[in-house]
């Protein structure tokens, strides 16, 4: 007989769901992307994969993500606490704000020719 398997197992680090935790918090507007930081240290290793951006440790549960331009900080990090606090259970939850977007580029407006006299 031969097992056959759903998908990976449930990314859970003392309880905490990871997985999860990273799904919810990158469909937050303002959320560009989840940040493993500049070598990758931000992330929750498991069997054959890892969760970047999303670390459970002593007492609480950090969270690091890039933000979209024009989000106000404080706003996006009480956004993230409020929808990651239901699946945290006890634990203090730690936002980081590792890097925001580029300002959306301007469009570029036409140059006049300078060979046409002016209109």
């Amino acid at each position: 007989m031969t097992a056959v398997s759903a998908g990976p197992a449930p990314a859970m680090v003392d309880g905490i769901d990871v997985e999860m935790i990273a799904g919810v918090v990158r469909r937050c507007a303002g959320v560009s992307a989840l940040d493993g930081g500049p070598y990758g240290e931000v992330a929750t290793y498991l069997p054959g994969r890892k969760v970047v951006g999303v670390v459970v440790g002593d007492g609480q549960v950090t969270v690091q993500i890039r933000a979209a331009w024009g989000v106000p900080a404080p706003e996006l990090a009480a956004l993230i606490t409020t929808v990651v606090s239901p699946l945290a259970g006890h634990r203090l939850i730690d936002v980081v704000i590792a890097d925001i977007d580029d300002p959306p580029r301007e469009p570029e407006q036409p140059r006049p020719d300078p060979g046409l006299p002016p209109v």
